[in-house]
């Protein structure tokens, strides 16, 4: 609807006066300081949405590549009670969320070991574990909270660019002294153009917001289901030493 508003627009505009340009450039150049200032803003939101984008991605999908090839190496280790290789496993894949999640639960059980307790030895390791979760799940939405800003704040900075467009455009028409479109062409161009701006800023920033959270809800699960296995896992191995 917005699209079809701006088209039409446009069409009304340059049928009134032949002498409208709606070349970016001659746009930009005819916007005042205020609007300018606003798209050079939005621009500064895109590139830093965009930057956040590219970033979560690629960890995530080192993540999700890495934690494969780390569970089934490191099922080997423990299934032949190989502590120390599964750590160095663990430390040659640590883009991989579980195998952080690992590292440091099989390092909190080795070091609670002598004591006598089988109780303290576990939870030592629940402890470790819960701490380790809480450090990566930070890790996994860091910047996330940067997209949701802008997807919430982008519209809100091209409605003040509307209204200096529309602003300018009554001053077009206090200025010629007259009520026709080519009076308020420029401001309406400001109002249009910055409109559309903070959408197209906004939209992808909202959409790839809610995708990467998915994202890291999923990377929750995988890691507090490692975790409880891992809890078993000790559990078993103190029990089999009785």
């Amino acid at each position: 609807m917005l699209s079809n508003l701006m088209l039409a627009g446009f069409v009304m505009l340059q049928g009134q006066s032949g002498e409208v340009s709606w070349n970016l450039i001659d746009m930009w150049k005819s916007m005042g300081i205020p609007a300018k200032a606003v798209v050079i803003l939005l621009f500064l939101m895109s590139a830093w949405s965009v930057g956040i984008m590219i970033d979560r991605y690629l960890m995530f999908t080192a993540a999700r590549k890495q934690s494969r090839i780390f569970v089934q190496q490191v099922a080997g280790a423990l299934k032949d009670n190989k502590l120390d290789e599964a750590i160095s496993i663990a430390e040659r894949n640590k883009k991989s969320h579980i195998a952080k999640v690992v590292a440091t639960g099989l390092s909190e059980f080795q070091a609670a070991s002598a004591q006598v307790s089988d109780q303290e030895v576990i939870e030592a390791a629940k402890r470790g574990l819960e701490r380790s979760v809480a450090i990566v799940h930070a890790e996994m939405k860091r910047g996330l909270s940067g997209l949701a800003t802008i997807g919430s704040t982008a519209p809100f900075v091209g409605l003040f660019g509307t209204v200096m467009g529309i602003i300018n455009a009554f001053k077009g028409i206090s200025a010629q002294k007259a009520t026709g479109l080519s009076a308020v062409a420029g401001g309406i161009s400001e109002a249009l153009l910055t409109t559309a701006l903070g959408l197209l800023v906004a939209v992808p920033a909202v959409w790839t917001f809610n995708y990467f959270t998915n994202r890291v809800e999923a990377f929750d699960v995988e890691m507090d289901n490692s975790s409880m296995e891992l809890i078993s896992y000790f559990i078993a191995r103190r029990g089999g030493k009785k």
